[in-house]
């Protein structure tokens, strides 16, 4: 029953972190890996070359050739906590509604702390596409700064299908101005439950807070920030698992006698196998 309960509790803190998340699954990282993230490392699958075509005789057939797929290592260095006390309750009369709020605001901080490592991991890529232009854009020249970024992704082979942009709401503010911006009514359903924002020059768009790179040139003296990120679930990879499935446990810290926590440990991890397939346009003033 421990088991069961914990599972179904885990379940409702993805529930609310899936929510939660800007940069979800499938839409913004693919969650594709081999091995288990709770032993500390898992194997990302990444294909080396395309498959090669060839011309066909009808006598001689064609000759066999052979792709690689090769294997990136990836390190779980997120290993983070839900533990709560619940004050008022014994762990064993914890009314539902109680373990349902904390549960969904465990969910809650929890995705945004995902979200944040997340896109920090995008915008300080090494080796990352960036903008050629370092001036904050207006509500005039936003859109040729994403066409650039499309055609910064198109050269090097990104499809255009499930392209997306995470923009801060700063530059949301000037593409919604533009006649080009397709806007959250007119998408799909799917995409609208994903979190899209609307569509511009092929891009899903996502709107996050959460774009924080923010330095001191001191060379320079100036100061950097980012406005939007542009890429592909292709190559940027996230891996999440439940290291402590959820549950709601008896305190044993010798003090408080029949009390309950929320308790839970999640590991996770980013990466970003092809940097130059993420384009980030940033500003230094």
């Amino acid at each position: 029953m421990t088991h069961v309960l914990s599972q179904r509790y885990s379940d409702l803190v993805d529930a609310k972190l899936r929510y939660t998340l800007v940069t979800k699954d499938n839409y913004i990282f693919n969650n594709h890996y081999e091995g288990s993230a709770v032993s500390g490392a898992v194997k990302i699958p990444v294909r080396d070359t395309e498959v090669e075509v060839k011309a066909y005789d009808k006598i001689g057939g064609a000759s066999l050739s052979h792709g690689a797929t090769s294997y990136l290592t990836l390190m779980m260095d997120n290993d983070e906590a839900v533990n709560e006390m619940i004050d008022g309750y014994d762990a064993a009369a914890l009314p539902d509604n109680v373990i349902a709020e904390r549960l969904a605001s465990a969910g809650y901080t929890l995705g945004l702390s995902i979200d944040r490592k997340s896109i920090a991991a995008l915008e300080e890529a090494d080796g990352a596409t960036i903008a050629a232009s370092k001036t904050a854009c207006t509500s005039s020249n936003a859109y040729e700064q994403v066409a650039k970024a499309r055609t910064a992704l198109s050269r090097i082979g990104v499809p255009n299908k499930d392209r997306w942009l995470i923009v801060s709401p700063e530059f949301m503010e000037k593409i919604l101005l533009d006649d080009k911006f397709i806007k959250q009514g007119e998408l799909s359903q799917e995409l609208v439950a994903a979190g899209a924002v609307g569509r511009i020059a092929g891009f899903n768009v996502f709107e996050s807070n959460n774009l924080m790179f923010e330095k001191q040139d001191f060379v320079a003296g100036k100061r950097v920030t980012t406005e939007f990120i542009a890429g592909h679930p292709n190559w940027c990879h996230r891996v999440q698992e439940w290291a402590v499935p959820v549950g709601v446990e008896k305190l044993a810290d010798g003090i408080h006698i029949g009390a309950g926590a929320v308790q839970g440990r999640k590991v996770y991890s980013v990466l970003i196998s092809k940097p130059e397939t993420v384009f980030v346009k940033r500003t230094e003033a």
